[in-house]
C-alpha cells in the first residue's frame, strides 16, 4: 500500500496539489450538478462540493484506497468521495471541464496544435472505419502444389 506521507514533498508555503486553487474552482463550480435538498425530509447537510473534489484528488494523488481517505482532513468519507466522483462523472463535468479549458488555453494561444494526436479512446471510428480490402490471411495454409 502506498502511504500519503512518503508521497513527494511538499515544500514550505506552497499548497498541496490536492487542494483545488481558486482560479480552477472558479471554472469548475458553474459545471457541478446542484442537488436540492428535500423539503420533507432534509437529513444531514451535503459536504461542500469543494473539500469532496479536493478528498477525490487526495485519494488520486496519495493512491490510497478510498475506505482509508482520513477523515481528520474534513473531505468527508472515502464513499462519499467516490459517490460524488461518479455522480460528477454521470453528469458529463469532466468532459466539460476538459472543454473549457481546452478552449481557453486554444484563445490564449497556448496550444500548438501541430503536435495534436487523436487516438479510438476519444474519437469513435464508426463501423469500425472504411476498408479497402480484404485482409489477408495470416493463418497457416498448406503450400500450393508446384506439380
Amino acid at each position: 500500500m502506498f502511504m500519503w506521507w512518503l508521497s513527494p514533498a511538499v515544500r514550505k508555503g506552497q499548497k498541496p496539489p490536492w487542494m483545488v486553487p481558486d482560479g480552477l474552482w472558479e471554472r469548475i463550480e458553474p459545471l457541478l450538478p446542484v442537488v436540492p435538498r428535500r423539503a420533507d425530509h432534509p437529513g444531514r447537510r451535503r459536504l461542500d462540493d469543494r473539500k469532496v473534489l479536493c478528498g477525490v484528488l487526495f485519494v488520486l494523488y496519495t493512491g490510497i484506497p478510498w475506505e482509508f481517505l482520513p477523515q481528520e482532513l474534513g473531505f468527508g468519507s472515502g464513499m462519499t468521495c467516490w459517490r460524488r466522483l461518479r455522480d460528477w462523472h454521470e453528469a458529463g463535468v469532466w468532459q466539460q471541464l476538459h472543454e473549457l479549458l481546452l478552449a481557453e488555453l486554444n484563445a490564449a494561444g497556448a496550444l500548438d496544435w501541430s503536435k495534436a494526436v487523436i487516438d479510438s479512446s476519444h474519437v469513435r471510428a464508426l463501423k469500425g472505419g472504411p476498408k479497402r480490402a480484404r485482409a489477408r490471411s495470416t493463418a497457416p495454409s498448406r503450400a500450393r502444389s508446384t506439380t
